[in-house]
């Protein structure tokens, strides 16, 4: 299962145009208190499988995709 965790700043919508492009079935959660209650604090963050990535990391894992 993937999530895309997201404020939609400018990097999310990169990612989220990245998996969309790449066929990446997703779920968006935009919930704040979730994205809080998780810890998260700088945005985007893609969770695979429990894997958690940032931005940089997400892109990259991604692009191995497409």
């Amino acid at each position: 299962m993937i999530t895309l965790y997201t404020i939609d700043c400018p990097k999310c919508k990169i990612l989220e145009k990245k998996l969309s492009q790449a066929n990446v079935e997703y779920e968006v959660c935009r919930d704040r208190e979730i994205i809080a209650s998780k810890g998260f604090d700088l945005m985007p963050v893609l969770d695979v499988d429990g894997q958690i990535m940032g931005f940089g990391e997400a892109v990259k894992w991604v692009n191995e995709r497409s």
